[in-house]
């Protein structure tokens, strides 16, 4: 039996289209690129969470002489508000990159995470994902990874 999977995300053509909220947590993110520890691929990432107490953490991607033991932004975020902050929930994180030609996506681990945090959370992170001027949004990473891995 073939089924399908369809689901719903916003999509801004311009940073100044997003909600104000959203257009902040990604400045934030932005200024986390700044952080960022990429000087094999030059590819900086940076990611900010807003947490259910309006705080803001931040994360950057660090590269590796000894591959793979770089870290993304996003779980290099994950893990520092799970291991400090795990009782004030992760309402929102926005993804950015430099050069940002085009949106900056989680890769599939960071995917996982996200998901593995809301499930312990037991609320759903909207996930801001910018880059090239533009944005799309989703209401949760469980719609980034629909077969997510349960133990």
């Amino acid at each position: 039996m073939e089924k399908q999977y369809v689901f719903e995300y916003e999509r801004y053509e311009s940073l100044d289209r997003l909600p104000e909220a959203d257009r902040r947590l990604v400045a934030e993110a932005l200024s986390a690129t700044d952080r960022a520890n990429a000087r094999f691929s030059h590819f900086r990432v940076g990611a900010a969470a807003r947490l259910r107490s309006g705080r803001i953490l931040h994360g950057s991607n660090f590269e590796s002489e000894v591959f793979p033991a770089g870290m993304c932004a996003e779980r290099s975020l994950l893990f520092y508000a799970e291991a400090n902050h795990a009782d004030d929930p992760i309402e929102a994180i926005a993804i950015a990159s430099d050069p940002s030609e085009r949106e900056c996506y989680p890769c599939g681990q960071c995917r996982q995470v996200l998901v593995d945090v809301e499930r312990r959370q037991r609320t759903p992170i909207r996930i801001v994902m910018y880059g090239g001027g533009t944005a799309s949004v989703v209401r949760s990473a469980e719609l980034l990874l629909p077969f997510t891995f349960i133990l």
